[in-house]
């Protein structure tokens, strides 16, 4: 069954590439096209976050070259890791290959980001993820010198999950797992260092990803006797694990990240969904003022609302496009790394500017609620716990 979705998923990923960039394949070596790439999971578990992203570049290129400014073609190049890191070497080298490709949105997970960093900092090629949240990723012994964050990391979103259960949600007891990925190993550390600081009482976990049966670790989430719970993965693990929570009869609070933060958690958990709290440190372009515009965009183009990290993804992109219009169609990748670490952005979801090492100047951390089998945008977690 899982095969089968993918499929059917990965198929218009690939027809809508080719719809809204006009190429049939192939290195056109014209000298007159300008090549952005997108790394990201665009077949596997978590297909539906690649597209999201995915989405949001193809429309800001589309836009681009529909407004004859430019002097020069943009064309898109898809880059699949399937969200897995020991992928991401190949699909980068893909990319990198390519001597049109000026810039690469991603890689949209840490841990594929993580393994394929080294090879675009030694080709000088930029990439600008605008959701990988791994702290660790922007140390300067990592040598990413070509990594730019686009997003708060960790560190914020941790903290976040955190706060919002220690001052909001009053928890005592938290049950915290963690999926054994880059991302879901470094958002529980810092949840669990924020709800410890607090005077929580933590009970941790590590749960490996496509464990194929989680009925045994709802239990001990129940006898724990936790109220609260925090989940640190992705939403194709948390589905399974969301039914059997439900099934053990847990009746506290429970949240999850930004890899949870997907219309596919609340189809695949079905009603285990109800009322769990998801974060993101990315806004909902469906509520925002400023993002609506896109989103009736995105909805025409797509034939479906922008999801987690879809603005931004349009936002990074239209970060480069600038970039390279200002330097023209011949700048030189390491030229245009430079530029775009030293830039400053005003985007549709946030102003776009970076530290010395890359990392993302901001903090803001938003918080979601399945609602009625919809994910509803509750505001900034500061806001909300006063």
């Amino acid at each position: 069954m899982l095969n089968k979705t993918v499929i059917k998923l990965a198929i218009p990923v690939a027809v809508g590439a080719l719809a809204l960039t006009g190429c049939g394949g192939g290195d056109s070596g014209s000298g007159d096209t300008v090549k952005i790439a997108f790394e990201g999971p665009l077949s596997g578990d978590n297909v539906a976050l690649g597209e999201n992203m995915q989405n949001g570049v193809q429309l800001a290129i589309k836009q681009a070259n529909a407004s004859g400014d430019l002097g020069f073609k943009l064309e898109y190049v898809a880059a699949d890791d399937q969200g897995l890191p020991d992928k991401a070497p190949t699909a980068a080298q893909k990319v990198i290959d390519d001597p049109d490709v000026k810039a690469v949105v991603g890689p949209a997970f840490s841990g594929p980001t993580n393994s394929a960093s080294p090879l675009y900092a030694e080709a000088g090629l930029v990439t600008v993820t605008p959701s990988a949240t791994n702290p660790t990723l922007t140390d300067e012994a990592n040598g990413f010198t070509s990594l730019l964050r686009a997003v708060p990391n960790d560190n914020m979103q941790g903290k976040a999950m955190g706060d919002f259960f220690s001052k909001k949600i009053g928890a005592k007891k938290v049950y915290l797992i963690d999926d054994k990925t880059d991302y879901g190993v470094g958002l529980s550390k810092v949840a669990e260092a924020t709800l410890k600081a607090a005077g929580v009482s933590v009970v941790k976990k590590s749960v490996p990803q496509k464990t194929p049966d989680y009925s045994a670790t709802a239990k001990d989430v129940v006898n724990s006797k936790a109220d609260g719970l925090i989940y640190a993965g992705y939403y194709q693990d948390l589905a399974p694990f969301a039914k059997k929570l439900s099934d053990a009869g847990f009746k506290g609070a429970a949240i999850s990240g930004d890899g949870s933060n997907d219309a596919k958690f609340v189809e695949l958990a079905g009603s285990a969904s109800e009322n769990w709290y998801l974060t993101c440190p990315c806004t909902d372009a469906t509520v925002e003022a400023g993002t609506k515009k896109f989103a009736e965009d995105y909805q025409k183009e797509f034939n479906r609302a922008p999801g987690t990290y879809s603005a931004e993804a349009y936002d990074v992109a239209n970060m480069i496009i600038a970039e390279i219009k200002k330097a023209g169609k011949d700048v030189e990748r390491e030229a245009l790394r430079d530029a775009l670490a030293k830039a400053s952005y005003k985007g549709l979801t946030k102003t776009f500017s970076f530290e010395k090492n890359g990392e993302f100047k901001g903090t803001d951390v938003f918080v979601y609620q399945v609602k009625s089998g919809k994910i509803a945008y509750q505001g900034n977690v500061n806001e909300l716990i006063g």
